[in-house]
């Protein structure tokens, strides 16, 4: 079984939608959630979701050698960590210090670093990352608040985070196939290897590589290269049918024109930040109550934003990001409590994070591909008075992921 290590919650249903589409059965497990029996006798790929990114490094170190012990406990016999495919970190970690303390833990000699996407625009060539045609220094990660990008050289950014060395693989070997990647890397000393990717059949090629490693690291694109064994998963089936909704966190330039596209159609109500930070409670009352009012067949969609005047980061003193995970956290939770929804759709991935943990979801079984790194999940959420709740459909989707009509066509596959 492959175990997999992801450092937030939208990367692992990120990393397990690729995992089904190269032919796993793949739980997510949610923090410190686990597998019973027969799910565990179902399953070929596991990926435990982590919120490592930004955490301690120590913390961050921890939970990973915690999740490790948990997926050797459950069977994993290779394993995976994975980050975000524009390399979110600082020289002081967490990427390079979760390596280490991993690689130690599960006697690897060596682990590839490809953090490359394609289908979402992350390319590696000459050791640099790119954001579709941008270096990643150049991108909009060059202005974010915790984890600023201001170099695109892997290897570089890489090197403060670790004792170890790293080495590069370019695209010229990758292109001569399995056996040059895998020659490269037998005969280098480096602990780390970075190896370009720019297309899907790249991957497949480092994967064939790698086949045999204990251990690998990147984005999810390189789940792409590693087959699983294909084989009909009896565990998928969606909840009853019923009504869904959007909460969005997000207020990235895609998540916006998603919830514009959504509007044409649907009802979208933006969360009053000021009536947040006043009173939360009442500002959730009143938010499920909109919902609650609107046409049974809508989608309707609550929102940090529609506009980018719509931003703000304080308030009388107060940072709003964590007021908002809390409120659509709590419409989350009282919308499924009251039986109103089925089925959500989660942007971002601090607010997929408070999500999942309003509604007390261990694990996530995961289904179809809406859109390359974003999928539809099901897992049960925690009973008021404790034990195993309804069945809810999750899609925690990234806030750069997914097409302009994910939040009206996303539906159609639960159908």
């Amino acid at each position: 079984m492959l175990g997999s290590i992801a450092d937030d919650f939208t990367g692992a249903t990120d990393l397990a939608t690729m995992l089904r589409t190269s032919g796993h059965r793949v739980w997510v497990v949610v923090e410190d959630g686990a597998l019973s029996p027969a799910q565990l006798a179902e399953v070929d790929a596991v990926v435990v979701a982590l919120k490592t990114r930004t955490a301690p490094r120590a913390e961050a170190v921890a939970a990973s050698l915690d999740a490790v012990t948990r997926l050797r406990a459950w069977g994993a016999d290779r394993f995976y960590v994975k980050y975000c495919s524009t390399f979110d970190s600082t020289d002081e970690g967490n990427i390079g210090p979760v390596l280490d303390a991993v690689s130690d833990a599960v006697g690897a000699d060596r682990a590839v670093v490809v953090p490359a996407l394609p289908a979402n625009g992350r390319t590696v060539y000459q050791g640099h990352l790119f954001v579709g045609t941008d270096l990643l220094e150049h991108s909009s990660m060059r202005h974010h608040p915790l984890t600023p990008m201001t170099r695109s050289r892997v290897a570089d950014l890489l090197r403060p985070q670790t004792t170890h060395d790293v080495g590069e693989v370019p695209l010229g070997t990758v292109r001569r196939g399995a056996d040059a990647v895998r020659d490269a890397l037998d005969t280098s000393a480096a602990r780390y290897t970075v190896v370009d990717a720019i297309t899907d059949e790249d991957l497949v090629t480092i994967g064939a590589a790698t086949a045999d490693d204990v251990l690998v690291s990147g984005g999810s694109g390189l789940a792409l290269g590693i087959p699983g064994p294909r084989l009909p998963d009896a565990l998928w089936s969606a909840p009853a049918t019923g009504r869904g909704a959007v909460l969005c966190g997000s207020v990235s330039a895609t998540t916006l024109a998603q919830i514009a596209h959504a509007a044409r159609t649907q009802p979208v109500r933006l969360i009053d930040v000021a009536a947040a930070v006043a009173d939360e409670h009442a500002t959730i009352a009143g938010l499920a109550a909109w919902v609650e009012e609107q046409s049974p067949g809508s989608h309707p969609v609550v929102c940090a934003a529609r506009e980018r005047s719509d931003v703000r980061s304080h308030l009388d003193g107060v940072e709003v990001a964590p007021v908002v995970e809390r409120v659509l956290a709590g419409v989350a939770r009282l919308l499924v409590e009251r039986g109103l929804v089925t089925a959500l759709i989660v942007a971002g991935g601090e607010s997929s994070g408070a999500v999942v943990r309003s509604l007390g979801v261990g694990a996530l079984h995961i289904g179809p591909e809406l859109a390359p790194g974003v999928c539809w999940a099901a897992g049960a959420v925690d009973s008021v008075g404790g034990g195993p709740g309804p069945t809810v459909a999750l899609a925690l989707k990234s806030g750069n992921f997914g097409g302009e009509d994910l939040f009206t066509g996303a539906w159609e596959v639960l159908a």
